[in-house]
């Protein structure tokens, strides 16, 4: 293939018109070209007066050779490395003794697509409802304060990414993030999720996409239990035997035989990490984050990242930002919404948890990011590796009661948070928050040093970002979510300490994220396929 980076456009075309534009910039036959592709598209707003598309295109022609002033570029088949890799033996095995997968995320959804995409057929259990069930239990807590903690925003079909702004970025580098776009794309996701820099689906749309995975791996032969919890297993000679479940609807147990158990249980899976800890599971404390929620009105973030008047037409603005305190603590923004709302993510009676969640539109009045300081196995006295979970869980309890011990959130506006003080009224932001707020002073429920990261950081991001620090925007508690705060130790099969046991995803403490944790599913299979040595 051919690759033409930094295309600059300075106005909104269809992809016929770039074509055009790229043919007749870099001197190409338009009869040489036999396939085209965008293969990433960005915003440069770096100069307000200068706003321009910045594509990168890949040309197959019949003749590299008559191109030598353009560079090429191999693409890899990670199909067909794929195919090459995987093992024989491992798949007679495997139809024997069908690998069972708890969690229905990102991680499970896309191991037991692995799967059956090689012929085999695993179990998937999943304690929460079938996606459009468990909407219906999402809208009964938002509208009626009725939480059900077996199927929420946190549990259920799809995992706790479904009912965010479904973003697809990472930090990781691996050829099969696009594998990963590619089957979202196979499965219903928009097209231009293969090349936008920030790509990103909304809840809306994958509602629709986790519901056709799942008939895509029942017609090939996997099984789901849904309303099902894991309550136990059994071990012979360290090596995994069975799986003790929990029937939800009809308070029954049955067991299941299998010599490989993917732990895809998610990071707010405390039931599952203590059952695991009790059992010899070995796993350990790690650094994760606990913050607020931030809004503001969307047209101030767009006016920020933007300017006054953009010539072109552009997506709702988002930001990313970062600031390291002098203490040593940092503080960032993370999983920004544009345009979207902060949503109630409470999994467990009385607590509070935040998140956001955007629809693929991202036209809501709102913008909300959570906003994070770090914490450290060292800020706990605790030495056990669920310390802080516990941690997390204690300032969620904090929060139903600063709230009014009734599942409304604790609110502040950013200036009353700045002066310590209990916010009396809100302004221009209205905060999005459902099943409803209670003015508060969230300076009661943190740690010093969350509290003082938190002011610092929005001071410091109010220079980066014009408006961040504006007083009447809108501080919502409590986001604890952010990442697992257990790491379930593996070695380089993925294997735990128990033969036979995989701990993947986001839960097991090895992705963050629906793209990291989709990758950290697929990678878990092809272990137990045989194409990882």
């Amino acid at each position: 293939m051919l690759r033409i980076n930094n295309i600059k456009i300075r106005k909104n075309i269809s992809d016929k018109a770039l074509i055009d534009f790229v043919v007749h910039k870099y001197h190409i036959c338009s009869s040489d070209i036999l396939k085209w592709n965008i293969f990433k598209k960005s915003i440069d707003a770096r100069k307000k007066n200068d706003i321009f598309f910045n594509y990168t295109i890949d040309i197959e022609v019949k003749d590299e050779k008559k191109y030598p002033h353009i560079s090429k570029v191999e693409i890899l088949d990670i199909e067909q490395d794929i195919k090459n890799r995987i093992k024989i033996p491992y798949l007679k095995n495997l139809k024997v003794s069908p690998p069972i997968i708890v969690g229905a995320g990102p991680a499970g959804l896309f191991s037991a697509l692995t799967l059956v995409q090689h012929g085999i057929c695993p179990i998937i259990i999943e304690q929460g409802k079938m996606v459009d069930d468990r909407k219906k239990d999402v809208d009964s807590f938002l509208n009626n304060k009725q939480l059900n903690t077996f199927s929420n925003v946190q549990f259920g079909e799809g995992g706790a990414g479904t009912f965010s702004d479904g973003k697809l970025t990472t930090g990781i580098h691996n050829p099969l993030c696009q594998k990963v776009l590619k089957e979202f794309v196979n499965f219903g996701a928009p097209k231009e999720i293969l090349y936008l820099s920030k790509p990103h689906i909304g809840t809306d749309k994958l509602i629709n996409i986790i519901r056709n995975i799942r008939n895509y791996i029942l017609a090939k032969g996997g099984k789901f239990y849904f309303n099902t919890q894991f309550i136990n297993f059994t071990v012979k000679n360290n090596i995994i035997s069975s799986v003790l479940l929990k029937n939800l609807e009809n308070d029954t147990t049955f067991e299941l035989t299998t010599n490989h158990l993917i732990l895809a249980i998610g990071h707010s899976s405390r039931n599952t990490f203590e059952l695991l800890y009790q059992n010899g599971i070995i796993m350990e404390k790690k650094n994760f984050s606990v913050g607020v929620r931030i809004e503001h009105l969307q047209e101030t973030i767009n006016h920020a990242q933007y300017g006054e008047n953009p010539k072109l037409q552009l997506p709702s603005a988002e930001y990313k930002l970062a600031y390291h305190s002098p203490s040593g603590r940092s503080c960032y923004t993370f999983c920004m919404c544009p345009g979207g709302t902060v949503i109630a993510s409470s999994s467990e009676k009385n607590t509070i948890v935040t998140n956001g969640m955007s629809t693929y539109l991202r036209n809501g009045q709102n913008a909300n990011s959570a906003l994070l300081v770090n914490v450290i196995p060292e800020d706990f006295a605790d030495t056990s590796p669920l310390a802080g979970m516990y941690f997390q869980k204690d300032l969620e309890e904090k929060a139903f009661i600063l709230g009014g011990s009734n599942y409304c959130a604790p609110i502040q506006k950013v200036e009353d948070f700045l002066n310590n003080q209990k916010s009396s009224t809100i302004g221009f932001v209205i905060p999005s928050y459902l099943p409803g707020t209670t003015l508060s002073n969230l300076n009661e429920i943190f740690p010093n040093f969350v509290s003082d990261t938190l002011k610092e950081g929005i001071l410091y991001f109010d220079k980066k970002l014009k408006g961040f620090a504006h007083p009447d925007s809108i501080l919502t508690g409590v986001e604890t979510r952010s990442s697992s705060p257990v790491k379930i130790n593996r070695n380089a099969k993925f294997v735990s300490n128990i033969e036979g046991i995989y701990p993947c995803g986001e839960g097991a403490g090895y992705a963050g994220g629906i793209m990291s944790a989709s990758v950290d599913g697929i990678k878990t299979s092809l272990s137990i396929l045989g194409a990882i040595d």
